[in-house]
């Protein structure tokens, strides 16, 4: 099992297609995981993209795109151990509650952005 695990699910109202365009460009890749060396080893278009992970952590990251009513489910997946272990539990716990926080971040920055303020129980 890894020593950081993190899973997070957002809902924007926007195509997967705009979802899959921010993350298949690779220059925003170090604004969203600065400390962190991605290579794709799948790329699932407008599904997603799976990487390999280097640096801070080392091991994988997903993103998938689930088209959902009128928008589309951001699932975020990122298993992976640093290059020394952990050794207190406080220190892993530490970790994980970073790298949750981040990736809500990103959700929600990007709901922001991409849904250009379109206020609740508007069409897309």
């Amino acid at each position: 099992m890894p020593a950081v695990d993190v899973v997070d699910e957002t809902f924007l109202v926007v195509p997967p297609a705009a979802l899959a365009a921010v993350f298949s460009d690779r220059s925003n890749w170090s604004r969203f995981w600065p400390d962190l060396r991605l290579s794709v080893y799948v790329d699932r278009g407008d599904a997603g993209i799976r990487w390999t992970v280097q640096g801070a952590l080392t091991g994988t990251m997903e993103v998938w795109l689930e088209p959902m009513l009128d928008g589309t489910l951001l699932h975020y997946f990122l298993r992976a151990d640093p290059p020394t272990p952990y050794k207190r539990l406080k220190d892993r716990l530490a970790a994980i509650r970073t790298r949750q926080v981040a990736a809500k971040a990103i959700a929600i920055d990007l709901k922001l952005e991409l849904e250009g303020g379109r206020p609740p129980g508007v069409a897309p």
